[in-house]
């Protein structure tokens, strides 16, 4: 049976393996392989074809259409009349909504340490040191895990 685990980049892998290696397990039943990083930064914006789920235009479509109803119902009382208030709110939404988007990407990527699966760890065992072999991974602080 395999046991494949993620781990993050830390001492803990490497202290996962010695405890593997102390329970039995010899050093050609296990391998640890590194992930590469990706390089090219992901895109911001989506296509048809493709989405990561982060939508940058809903929240200054949202601001752009309360601002177009604010500055129709307002351009009633003043001089410019509801029409061009409503355009003058719609296109200040949209804009407003659209840096308070970016910004909350650049806060987003500058704030707090994602945890990310770097280290993919095979361990080839037999079936009965399956919960053995489960508990020292999790131990160790593993992120994910299977068994095949």
């Amino acid at each position: 049976m395999f046991v494949i685990a993620t781990f993050e980049n830390s001492i803990y892998i490497e202290l996962a393996i010695t405890a593997l290696e102390e329970q039995g397990i010899s050093k050609e039943m296990i391998l640890a392989a590194p992930l590469e990083k990706r390089k090219k930064l992901r895109g911001l914006f989506d296509s048809i074809h493709k989405s990561d789920g982060f939508s940058l235009f809903d929240g200054p479509a949202i601001l752009g259409t309360c601002l177009m109803l604010l500055g129709a119902i307002y351009g009633y009382v003043l001089e410019w009349g509801p029409i061009i208030w409503g355009i003058i709110g719609a296109i200040s939404g949209l804009l407003i909504g659209f840096f308070i988007k970016m910004l909350m990407l650049k806060i987003n990527k500058r704030g707090s340490k994602k945890i990310t699966s770097e280290i993919v760890l095979m361990v080839r065992c037999e079936e009965q040191k399956w919960e053995k072999v489960e508990e020292i991974l999790w131990d160790h602080l593993a992120l994910g895990m299977t068994k095949i």
